[in-house]
């Protein structure tokens, strides 16, 4: 067992940010970037869409950029997630602006501890512009809203046009992070000028960027890490940064559960931890195996996991040619597209029309275990 107080450092799944940040420099430079205009009292022109399969760490971003706020103290920052704002009022009252909406409205809100309602008949989106623009203009303001793509239609509507009205006027920032669809999802919402937003895609690391992940923050902790070793749970992860959290947690269990020496992590130490792993990262295919099940997509999913066996990325084209194939009874084309790319199985990078897998390694799992075609028929008849 690791010694008494002693912590390990890697916490995949838990929703927090990783002990080091790796291979998102892009990404931070950009944030700081539109920090110093907002701290400058530069009004940024587009919001942010942070988008891509789950378990690539967008969480993970948006929390560093709170920590970076928080501690520069110059920028007033909030962080909500999409499903826990079921309704207009819970956002107004998220955000404090119940009081900005009383001096801009006072005939038109009212405030019930902390429910806000606003009388119908009003241009809720242009007032709730009005009092984030005031806000903002007395301190510049940041949203992070993670889970984006669980926002209600309502909601949704209502915070795009007036964070577009604000943003054009003060130092104000709505960043929004969720799944692939999430552009697709926010543009039925029918906010004004939407398609203008800067669209930031998280896809997996490089090597260099998961070898990193893991060999930091063991070397923080004393422990170093042989190069076949590295490059065994680098190849394994496939660039997943849950699965490169997950191979550091193992890694790390292993060197700190043996009487809590300090390593180093060989190969030897990698073999006896792959068993553990394995467990973890089967777990998880497991969970995204049953919600292809539920949602009808496994003969979809099986297809698309066989045309990328010999691809690395399919067009438009050849992604809707497999679907039409895979048959099973299940959704029709267009629709069993749409599924997969907002369960994260398959997704576009910005600027491409062509597909690539969510996490390749899944695609293996899937064609090891869903059944192939002539089973399917054979089961429905």
């Amino acid at each position: 067992m690791p010694e008494v107080g002693v912590r390990n450092p890697f916490r995949p799944g838990h929703g927090g940010a990783p002990p080091y940040l790796a291979g998102r420099e892009p990404e931070q430079s950009l944030f700081r970037k539109v920090s110093d205009d907002l701290r400058s009292g530069v009004p940024v022109s587009r919001s942010l869409v942070v988008y891509g399969p789950r378990g690539n760490g967008k969480t993970a971003l948006l929390r560093w950029a709170k920590r970076e706020v928080d501690a520069d103290g110059g920028l007033d920052a909030h962080w909500l997630v999409g499903s826990n704002v079921p309704a207009p009022g819970d956002l107004v009252a998220r955000l404090g602006l119940g009081s900005w909406l009383r001096k801009i409205a006072p005939e038109s809100v009212s405030v019930a501890g902390v429910g806000v309602s606003l009388r119908r008949g009003e241009d809720r989106p242009l007032l709730l512009a009005e009092a984030l623009e005031a806000r903002a203009k007395a301190k510049p303001l940041l949203i992070l809203l993670d889970e984006a793509h669980t926002l209600k239609p309502e909601v949704g509507q209502w915070l795009l046009n007036a964070a577009q009205a604000a943003g054009s006027e003060a130092p104000f920032l709505l960043v929004l992070a969720g799944t692939p669809d999430l552009a697709t999802r926010l543009s039925e919402m029918e906010a004004s000028f939407w398609n203008r937003a800067e669209e930031v895609p998280l896809g997996r690391l490089d090597a260099t960027a998961a070898g990193e992940a893991i060999r930091r923050p063991l070397a923080e902790d004393g422990i170093g890490v042989e190069e076949e070793a590295l490059a065994r749970m680098v190849g394994e992860s496939h660039g997943y940064p849950f699965f490169v959290q997950l191979w550091g947690q193992a890694a790390w269990d292993r060197v700190r559960g043996a009487g809590g020496g300090a390593g180093p992590v060989t190969a030897a130490v990698v073999e006896e931890a792959a068993g553990e792993f394995e467990i973890r990262r089967n777990r998880y295919y497991l969970r995204r195996f049953r919600e292809l099940k539920e949602r009808a997509l496994l003969p979809a999913a099986r297809a698309v996991a066989a045309a990328f066996r010999d691809e690395a990325r399919l067009s438009d084209a050849a992604l809707d040619r497999v679907l039409e194939r895979s048959g099973g009874g299940g959704p029709g084309v267009g629709e069993a597209a749409e599924a997969l790319e907002h369960l994260g199985f398959v997704w576009q990078t910005r600027g491409t029309l062509s597909w690539e897998p969510g996490i390749p390694s899944l695609m293996d799992f899937i064609l090891e275990n869903a059944p192939p075609p002539d089973e399917d028929e054979a089961a429905g008849g």
